[in-house]
């Protein structure tokens, strides 16, 4: 596809956010707070893919992300690809990969967990990341990442 047919307009320098399955795109605005960022934010849903079937792509101008905040990422969506924009032209190109631990990100679904009944951040050790297990590291309670409830 030429630089001329793209559905959403090239942006100079940035990040895009590729291969975000289609329903999990506003999630994933949700988790970099996009929404407060001062800088302009293209998000397009339910594009075309040959390997998801539908996807979502957020462009962002003049922002890079952090190593923590693409692990955050992994949480909604472990497939996706940065692409880091400088002058038009895509200089690198990252895959998003769970960490061993997730701090703050990720609800424990233990209601008795001490992370539900205090004031204090979740901290989730990655025990399986092929199958997406993760294990609480407060009350050892085990729960599959594609089924957790996000902290706000």
């Amino acid at each position: 596809m030429s630089k001329k047919e793209r559905l959403v307009a090239a942006i100079e320098n940035g990040t895009v956010i590729d291969h975000i399955p289609a329903g999990k795109t506003f999630q994933v605005v949700n988790l970099l707070e996009l929404q407060k960022l001062a800088t302009p934010v293209t998000i397009g849903c339910n594009f075309s893919s040959d390997k998801i079937g539908r996807k979502g792509i957020i462009k962002i101008s003049n922002k890079f992300f952090s190593d923590d905040e693409i692990s955050r990422l992994s949480v909604v969506a472990p497939n996706i690809v940065l692409n880091i924009i400088r002058d038009y032209e895509v200089v690198e190109k990252k895959k998003v990969v769970t960490p061993d631990e997730l701090h703050g990100i990720v609800k424990c679904n233990n209601p008795k967990c001490i992370t539900n009944n205090e004031p204090m951040p979740t901290i989730f050790n990655v025990v399986d990341k092929e199958h997406g297990i993760l294990k609480c590291h407060y009350c050892d309670k085990e729960q599959y990442i594609d089924k957790v409830e996000l902290c706000e």
